[in-house]
């Protein structure tokens, strides 16, 4: 299933190619330059090691073990990550929500039904989105919690054992957070398709998605993988440049062209949630028009389920 869908989407990109990588694209260059200079400027932040040392002591008073290298680096991460959200979010409102909107309108083929921007219900959705990725960081790292102190409780702590659960700790949070992310950009498809944000967008995405985690998260990595290179190129040839004092009119042009290569992979994976979203609505209309044709009799004490599968038994 993620074969097709990644295949439909390439082909629907390129149908679309002039109009995908025009105004969408501009519309998402703002996010994209932003995303790409997060990642330098909060190295450089004195924000950091006070971000660091603040939950460096609130892991510790909830009873993480201060020695397990994979927890120190967890932090550290969580720190850089928390302070780029902050860099980038005015453009996560604004920029990236008007692109999507452009790009899921272009799409849609029952756009012209409704003629209201998606924005509005766009943005109800983000709000909602970071509060439920606020709440799946905090039960990720209570789960973490709960564990380091029952270690500690049966007297099992030790330092393979802090290891160990540090390795598994980590695993557990990427998988809730990798869940997390994949519901919320389906909530914001169903949300700018629908004209209805906010938590109802979560919580059908959610109900979209059951069974389908597999196919969602093999469409998620050649997605994240695109920008993450794409990233390791902005830091090599422009961070990297403009450290060492290279030129900086050609320094600026290569930046504006990888954030817009940046944009387009942003604009490729709004197609392709797009499509995964309609995939999974009709599976799921599937699913509810076959329940319905099963009919429950009851005869006494006997029940008899009577199933009519579309003339199969005419």
């Amino acid at each position: 299933m993620a074969k097709t869908i990644i295949r439909r989407s390439i082909f629907t990109f390129l149908k679309n190619y002039q109009h995908l990588t025009s105004t969408p694209t501009l519309l998402l260059l703002p996010f994209a330059v932003s995303s790409l200079l997060a990642p330098a400027l909060v190295s450089s932040s004195r924000l950091l090691p006070l971000v660091h040392n603040r939950l460096t002591a609130l892991f510790l008073a909830a009873g993480f073990p201060p020695s397990p290298p994979l927890l120190n680096l967890l932090n550290l991460k969580l720190s850089q990550t928390i302070l780029a959200l902050l860099f980038v979010s005015p453009f996560s409102y604004s920029s990236l929500l008007l692109a999507k909107a452009a790009v899921i309108r272009a799409l849609h083929p029952n756009n012209n039904i409704n003629n209201n921007t998606p924005f509005k219900p766009l943005l109800i959705t983000q709000l909602c989105n970071t509060l439920f990725i606020i709440a799946s960081n905090a039960t990720s790292f209570f789960l973490i919690a709960i564990f380091f102190n029952c270690l500690d409780f049966l007297g099992l702590s030790s330092p393979s054992s802090s290891i160990l659960l540090s390795a598994v700790g980590v695993m557990l949070y990427s998988i809730i957070l990798a869940h997390a992310y994949i519901i919320c950009n389906l909530a914001l498809v169903s949300s700018a398709v629908e004209r209805r944000g906010g938590f109802m967008a979560i919580i059908k995405a959610c109900l979209v998605i059951k069974g389908r985690s597999a196919t969602a998260l093999s469409l998620a990595l050649p997605i994240n993988l695109g920008l993450a290179a794409i990233e390791a190129l902005f830091q090599y040839r422009v961070v990297k440049g403009y450290n060492q004092g290279l030129n900086q009119s050609a320094i600026l042009v290569e930046g504006i062209l990888i954030a817009y290569l940046y944009g387009l992979t942003l604009i490729l994976d709004t197609v392709v949630g797009y499509l995964f979203w309609r995939s999974c609505k009709r599976d799921h209309h599937i699913d509810q028009e076959f329940s319905h044709i099963i009919e429950i009799h009851v005869m006494g004490d006997e029940f008899c389920a009577k199933a009519k599968v579309l003339g199969l038994l005419s």
